[in-house]
């Protein structure tokens, strides 16, 4: 093999699994070590950059980082990433004055359609540089679907009105109860460009025999979630089914609960560990006493002159043919009736796009989605760009945050006259973490604690008000204990050929036995004379040049705890740790296009 180039900016930021996973590419154990020092305001703003919702995300995020985190390696459980995220922004002091200032306007107007992730995240990156931002949303308040569809047990107003209003007060125009009915009416308000945000609307149908008849007591989820919020409903019948298996599924039940539902009852096509709904969303569900019943398909509304009184389900089973490829097939067990008063729709969102014309040079695909590039977010019409739920349908708030930022980045690039596919790289920063001969400047002994479980409101207490937040978050100790279970993973093992003088102490001391001296080989031999087995081959090998005796060193970094006993031990000083920070590039960043040393 040849030897491993750290230069490159994307080596040691894949080595940090967390980040890498992140949409956004939050500096996750640069904040969670802030948070150990007990610098909430500083956690909370290198989140802010990154993710724009720290507050939110701490509470609603789908957590993409925490099944890549290196812990559940080494034990079952992940850090509570997600979770320490709150943390830093339930503890910050006021931050307000460290948040961009509104730059003096450039001149450039640009639209935003819909006030949510996406296009807040694209005002919050392009507001500052001096560009005149207009949101538009149909909704009297900001906030889109982490307003409408997210239960206030779950995500308060208070929050929501925080966070949403750092970014309007960076002198962003929102214009809240302004439906936009016409892409070509917008287009010939001169904008310089418009962000279409709008989300993915509209819930599925379930159109199956009875349903036009008890239209009455049977509800998209999505829409009755929105409806819920804003007050128009406050209550439900006793008996209920939630149809579908994913979080608006998991939103719905719970809310139900709270509204009068003593019997709720979730029915999912699909089995119970195939569900959508994340796990945390499940395991919360269940707490409530709410059964999930799996492997049935509703065929049809029971009524009796327009009332509703049950729904009939066909048992399946799931068979695989030859590719691996699931079918859900009658199980042969005979239909079963649940008796209800009311059905919630949770079957899946789609888009709507009824207001953009056939004729305002935006070409849509067979699924009657936009033609968006995936790297710029741009559409085939050039004025135009997309993010979040309506780029690429229905997902999570992070990843429309992520396209916020990318979609902000090709706006800024295209009003500056340059060409929105040259990408610029990201900031990145590598640094010794030595003070002396063995004391680094973060903690590296490896806490052999599990998982601390976050507080919940009592169930009695909670289910009685839905509005009571029922996850009461980490305190400064529970939070202080969880941050330290960070294997601090962006502070790397970097390795200098020339000072090596091949005793293999690091070698011995090795907890996990992922160093290993060794003549060079194939990719594929090497792997298999490691110390330890390399069982995660997509994770990448540390290779270094020719050693004086023509052997290698060898570091498997699926393994490496970060601990920095490599270093400790060697009487040279051939091994340091250092902290590689990487910032991705956002509109506005001064990074160059070309390639350069990380170190």
């Amino acid at each position: 093999m040849k030897p491993t180039d750290i230069a490159a900016p994307d080596y040691f930021h894949k080595v940090v699994d967390c980040q890498w996973a992140c949409p956004a590419h939050t500096p996750v154990p640069e904040y969670i070590r802030l948070i150990a020092q007990g610098r909430y305001s500083d956690a909370y703003m290198i989140n802010w950059k990154s993710n724009v919702f720290p507050g939110i995300l701490g509470r609603t995020c789908d957590r993409p980082c925490e099944p890549a985190c290196r812990r559940g390696r080494v034990e079952e459980n992940p850090v509570a990433i997600c979770r320490l995220k709150r943390v830093a922004a339930d503890f910050k002091d006021d931050i307000r004055q460290r948040l961009p200032k509104p730059g003096p306007k450039n001149g450039k107007r640009v639209a935003l359609v819909g006030g949510g992730p996406a296009s807040l995240t694209v005002a919050r990156d392009l507001a500052p540089l001096g560009y005149h931002c207009t949101v538009f949303d149909a909704d009297p308040e900001a906030g889109g679907m982490m307003r409408t569809q997210i239960p206030k047990f779950r995500l308060p107003n208070s929050v929501i009105d925080e966070e949403t209003g750092y970014i309007l007060n960076l002198g962003v125009e929102f214009k809240g109860g302004h439906r936009i009915d016409s892409m070509k009416a917008l287009l010939a308000e001169k904008y310089d460009a418009i962000f279409v945000g709008s989300g993915a609307p509209r819930g599925r149908e379930l159109d199956i025999p009875g349903r036009k008849e008890a239209a009455s007591n049977i509800h998209i989820g999505i829409e009755w979630l929105a409806n819920v919020s804003f007050g128009h409903v406050d209550k439900i019948g006793k008996r209920v089914i939630v149809l579908g298996g994913g979080n608006t599924a998991m939103d719905c039940c719970r809310t139900a609960r709270r509204l009068g539902g003593e019997k709720v009852t979730v029915v999912v096509r699909s089995g119970f560990d195939e569900m959508k709904a994340s796990p945390w969303e499940k395991e919360d569900a269940i707490h409530e006493d709410i059964p999930i019943l799996n492997y049935m398909v509703p065929v049809a509304f029971r009524h009796v002159a327009g009332k509703l009184i049950g729904v009939t389900f066909q048992h399946v089973k799931a068979e695989y043919d030859a590719k691996g490829r699931r079918n859900l097939v009658p199980s042969g067990d005979p239909d079963q009736t649940i008796p209800c008063d009311d059905v919630l729709v949770a079957v899946g969102q789609e888009n709507a796009f009824p207001w953009i014309e056939q004729d305002c040079g935006i070409e849509f695909d067979k699924w009657h989605m936009p033609k968006v590039d995936p790297k710029t977010f741009a559409s085939t019409n050039p004025k135009v760009f997309f993010g979040g739920d309506a780029a690429f349908g229905p997902k999570n708030i992070i990843w429309a945050v992520a396209h916020g930022h990318d979609a902000a980045l090709s706006i800024h690039k295209m009003l500056s006259g340059e060409a929105i596919d040259e990408r610029p790289l990201p900031e990145v920063q590598i640094s010794s973490q030595k003070m002396g001969i063995h004391e680094w400047s973060y903690d590296n002994d490896i806490s052999p604690d599990k998982r601390y479980k976050v507080p919940h409101r009592d169930k009695v207490v909670a289910l009685k008000d839905i509005r009571a937040e029922v996850e009461l978050g980490y305190d400064v100790k529970l939070a202080l204990g969880e941050a330290h279970r960070c294997l601090n993973c962006d502070v790397q093992t970097v390795f200098s050929t020339s000072l090596c003088i091949e005793c293999d102490a690091c070698a011995d001391i090795c907890p996990m036995d992922c160093i290993t001296f060794t003549d060079n080989g194939e990719e594929s031999d090497l792997r298999q004379r490691l110390k330890a087995p390399s069982l995660h081959p997509d994770q990448d090998l540390y290779v270094s040049s020719d050693l004086k005796t023509g052997r290698v060193m060898v570091k498997d970094e699926d393994v490496c705890l970060h601990c920095g006993l490599c270093a400790e031990r060697c009487p040279t000083g051939a091994w340091d740790m250092q902290k590689y920070f990487i910032e991705m590039t956002h509109a506005g960043s001064t990074c160059p296009t070309k390639s350069r040393s990380a170190a």
